[in-house]
C-alpha cells in the first residue's frame, strides 16, 4: 500500500477535518478523502488524454456528486434497488462544487476534466454539501492538472448569534443565515444561502467569518501539497503554427467589426433586433474575407473571433462611457409590467415582466398528500413548500431538445424557492409554485421570485412580507470598477461577476453569488453591490405592491378547502374501520378526501373538499364516531324511547343514557308523557359517569330553575 499522507483541520467546537491522499483510488489523476468524524467523503479527478477539443468554447469541466445509500445505513426505495439518477439535493451540491472550481483554471484550459465525488459515510453530525468543495479542491491539489488553488468552500449559519462551521441538520432547524461559502486565500468566490430578512451588514460579517475558516483549509491543503511534493505539469500544448493563424485571424476581425459592433449597440435595439444584426454583420465578414471551404474549416475560430471582440466593447464602453449595450445608466432597471389573477382557472397567478424577461407564475393549492417526499441518505421531510422552475427554448428564441430538467432549472428553482419560504406562513396546505420563463434575457430566476411573490397573494397566502429579486453585474478594468443593476444576459456572460439577490423591504431572504475569473473581490466592493442592489430591490418591490397591495382576504371559489381537527388516538382505528370501509365510506358520503396521521398521543385528521358544507358533514360525522361523554357539559338530546321509570335519550349518534323520571322536573310526574315525548329535543347534563360499565347519570332538572315553595 502507498504512503498515506494526512493533514487535519480543528473547528472551534472540537471538531476536525481530516484530508488524506494516497489510499484509495490511485488510477485516477487525483484523489482525497475528507472526513469529520464519521461523515467521510471521497473526492476523484481525471483529465483527458486526448487532444484539445477545438469546437467547444467553454472549459469542459463535469462534476458528479453522489451520495451512496449504505452510507447511512439505507438501502435504496423503489422497485430497482440500486442509485439511480442524481437527486435534486445531489444536483445542487454538483452545482455549489462548480461554481467554486471552475473560475480557478487557466484560461487557456479546455481538456475534459471530471470530478466525482462520493459520501462515503455519513453520521448525522455534519451536513456533507459544505465538504464536497474541499474534497474536491483537495483531489485537484494533489494532481498535475494545472489550477489556481487551492479553494475551499464551508458550509455556516448563524443561529442564537453565534456561527457554526459545517453544521448538522438538526443544528439547521433553528438557523437565521445559512449559506455555503467559496474563497480561494484573497477573495471569495461563490456564496449561496437563505436568511430571514437580514441586514447587508449582517450579510458581509457572516462572509468574513466563513472567509477566516475558508483560509485554514486552504492552509492544510498547501502543506499536504508540500508532503507530497507533486508539480505540475501544464498538459496544454499548441502549435506555434495555430497561435499565428489565431493571431491573423484577430487582426482581421478586429479591424472589420469594431466600428461597426459599436454603431449596432448605440442604436438601443432589443436583444432579438441586435442578434439579427450581427449575425448579418458576421456573415458579411465571412463572406468577405474566406471562400466557403475556409468558411466551413475555420468557421469555429471565426466565430469564437467575433466573441472575443464583443465581449472586449461591451466592457469597454462601460467602463470608458457608461454605455450599457440597451442604453441605461448602471443603476437603471427596466421597464416593469406584472399583472394577477391572469389564469382565471388556477389558485393564484401573476405574469412579471423585467425588461425582455417574463415569468408566468402559477400557485396551487393541495392537501397534505401532495407535499413533496424527500428520501435520501441525508434526510426524510415532506416539502410543503415548493417551487419548480421552467426555462423552455422558446424564451430564447432557439430550438433544443428537451431531455428532463436541466440542472439549470433545479439550480434556479431552488434559489427562488429558498428567497421565498422563510416569509410563508404556517398553513394545512401543500403549496406548490411554478414558474415558466416565456422570454429571457438576464435574471429569470429574480423575475421568478417577483412573479411568486405576487402569485401567492393573488392565492389569498398571507405572506409576512412581498419578496423582489435583482441581478447585479460588475466590470472590472486595471482599478476601474463598475456595477451594474439589473443586468442582461449578454452582461452576465462577458462581466466579472454576477450576483442575485432576494429580499423584503426588512432585509435579505436568499442569495446567489458567482464570479467568473480569478479576479480579487474585496469586502468593499461587496458592500457597494449590497447597497446598490437594495436600491433597486426596494424600487421593483414598489412596482409590485401597486399591482397588488396585499395579499387577497378570500382565496379563489375553486380553492380547496381544508379543515384540520384532532382526535383521541385510540379512536383512529374506529374512523379508518376495518380495511379502511369506515373512512372510505364517510368520503364517498360526503365529497372528501380524508387524510389520518397518528402525531404523538393523537391523531391528526385533514378534511378536503370543494365546499365549506362537504367538510361540516365530514366533521359531524368524525364527531359522532369520536364522541366521549364528558361529566358536567349539557348536551342536546332526543328522546328515543319511554319506560315507565324514565326515558332513554341520545346524546349523541349511537350514545343513549337514561333520564330518570326523578330527574326529569321539579314537578312530581305521574307519567312521563305529561312532560316528554318521543322525539322532543331537551337539554340534559351528565351528572355522573360509570367508565366501568359505560353508564351515565343525566339530568334536565338541574338545568330548569327550582319553583318556590308555597307560603302557608
Amino acid at each position: 500500500m502507498s504512503k498515506i499522507i494526512k493533514e487535519s483541520i480543528s473547528l472551534e467546537d472540537g471538531r476536525k477535518i481530516i484530508i488524506e491522499t494516497g489510499c484509495l483510488a490511485k488510477q485516477a489523476d487525483g484523489s482525497a478523502t475528507v472526513r469529520v468524524n464519521d461523515t467521510m467523503l471521497l473526492a476523484t479527478v481525471v483529465s483527458s488524454t486526448s487532444k484539445i477539443k477545438k469546437e467547444i468554447n467553454f472549459f469542459p469541466l463535469t462534476i458528479d456528486y453522489r451520495e451512496k445509500y449504505y452510507a447511512g445505513g439505507k438501502i435504496p426505495g423503489g422497485f430497482i434497488k440500486r442509485e439511480g439518477r442524481p437527486s435534486n439535493e445531489e444536483i445542487l451540491t454538483m452545482r455549489l462544487v462548480d461554481r467554486g472550481l471552475r473560475p480557478m483554471f487557466p484560461n487557456i484550459l479546455n481538456k475534459e476534466i471530471q470530478i466525482m465525488i462520493s459520501l462515503l459515510s455519513y453520521d448525522k453530525t455534519v451536513l456533507p454539501d459544505g465538504l464536497a468543495g474541499l474534497a474536491a479542491s483537495a483531489a485537484l491539489s494533489v494532481s498535475n492538472i494545472p489550477f489556481n488553488g487551492p479553494i475551499s468552500e464551508v458550509r455556516i449559519i448563524r443561529s442564537g448569534k453565534k456561527f457554526f462551521i459545517n453544521p448538522s441538520l438538526e443544528q439547521l432547524k433553528e438557523a437565521d443565515i445559512d449559506l455555503v461559502v467559496g474563497g480561494s486565500n484573497d477573495s471569495i468566490i461563490m456564496v449561496e444561502g437563505e436568511m430571514k430578512e437580514i441586514l447587508e451588514i449582517e450579510f458581509l460579517e457572516i462572509l468574513e467569518k466563513a472567509h477566516e475558516e475558508i483560509k485554514k483549509q486552504i492552509e492544510a491543503q498547501n502543506k499536504l501539497i508540500k508532503k507530497i511534493n507533486k508539480q505540475k505539469i501544464n498538459k496544454e500544448i499548441k502549435s506555434s503554427e495555430e497561435n499565428e493563424i489565431n493571431i491573423l485571424l484577430e487582426e482581421k476581425a478586429n479591424n472589420f467589426f469594431t466600428e461597426k459592433i459599436k454603431n449596432i449597440y448605440k442604436n438601443n435595439f432589443n436583444k432579438k433586433n441586435r442578434l439579427i444584426k450581427e449575425n448579418l454583420l458576421l456573415n458579411e465578414f465571412k463572406n468577405k474575407f474566406f471562400t466557403e471551404k475556409e468558411i466551413e474549416e475555420k468557421d469555429f475560430l471565426i466565430n469564437q473571433s467575433y466573441e472575443k471582440i464583443k465581449k472586449k466593447l461591451i466592457r469597454k464602453l462601460l467602463i470608458e462611457k457608461g454605455i450599457r449595450i440597451d442604453g441605461r445608466k448602471n443603476r437603471e432597471i427596466r421597464s416593469i409590467h406584472s399583472y394577477v389573477n391572469y389564469l382565471p382557472g388556477v389558485h393564484g397567478s401573476a405574469l412579471f415582466s423585467r425588461g425582455e424577461t417574463q415569468s408566468l407564475t402559477t400557485v396551487t393549492l393541495g392537501s397534505s398528500l401532495d407535499a413533496n417526499k424527500i428520501d435520501n441518505v441525508i434526510m426524510e421531510n415532506n416539502e410543503k413548500f415548493y417551487l419548480h422552475y421552467n426555462f423552455p427554448p422558446f424564451s430564447t428564441g432557439e430550438i433544443r431538445h428537451i431531455r428532463g430538467v436541466s440542472r439549470r432549472e433545479v439550480g434556479h428553482g431552488n434559489l427562488a424557492q429558498r428567497a421565498l419560504k422563510n416569509i410563508i406562513p404556517d398553513s394545512p396546505y401543500t403549496i406548490r409554485v411554478v414558474s415558466d420563463i416565456l422570454e429571457s434575457n438576464g435574471s429569470s430566476s429574480m423575475a421568478t421570485v417577483c412573479a411568486a411573490s405576487l402569485a401567492l397573494m393573488d392565492a389569498g397566502i398571507s405572506i409576512k412580507n412581498p419578496v423582489s429579486g435583482i441581478s447585479m453585474g460588475l466590470i472590472m478594468e486595471d482599478d476601474k470598477k463598475i456595477i451594474i443593476s439589473d443586468i442582461l444576459g449578454e452582461e452576465d456572460y462577458f462581466g466579472d461577476l454576477d450576483f442575485k439577490i432576494t429580499g423584503t423591504k426588512n432585509g435579505i431572504t436568499a442569495c446567489q453569488m458567482d464570479i467568473k475569473n480569478s479576479k480579487k473581490i474585496t469586502y468593499d466592493i461587496l458592500k457597494k453591490i449590497l447597497m446598490q442592489a437594495l436600491e433597486g430591490r426596494l424600487f421593483i418591490l414598489d412596482k409590485m405592491i401597486k399591482t397588488l397591495p396585499k395579499y387577497r382576504k378570500k382565496m379563489k371559489p375553486n380553492t380547496p378547502k381544508i379543515y384540520t381537527l384532532d382526535i383521541p388516538k385510540n379512536f383512529i382505528g374506529s374512523v379508518i374501520g376495518p380495511g379502511g370501509r369506515i373512512i372510505q365510506d364517510i368520503q364517498s358520503r360526503t365529497n372528501t378526501n380524508i387524510v389520518i396521521e397518528e402525531k404523538d398521543k393523537f391523531g391528526y385528521i385533514e378534511i378536503v373538499g370543494k365546499t365549506y358544507e362537504n367538510i361540516e358533514n365530514a366533521i359531524n360525522i368524525i364527531k359522532e364516531i369520536t364522541f366521549i361523554p364528558k361529566i358536567g357539559k349539557v348536551y342536546k338530546a332526543k328522546v328515543k324511547s319511554i319506560k315507565n321509570f324514565g326515558a332513554f335519550v341520545e346524546i349523541s349518534k349511537g350514545v343513549e343514557g337514561l333520564l330518570h323520571i326523578s330527574e326529569i322536573g321539579w314537578k312530581r310526574l305521574n307519567k312521563i308523557e305529561e312532560e316528554l315525548n318521543i322525539g322532543d329535543m331537551i337539554d340534559v347534563k351528565i351528572m355522573e359517569m360509570d367508565e366501568k360499565n359505560r353508564r351515565m347519570k343525566l339530568s334536565r332538572k338541574v338545568l330548569i330553575p327550582r319553583p318556590n315553595k308555597k307560603m302557608n
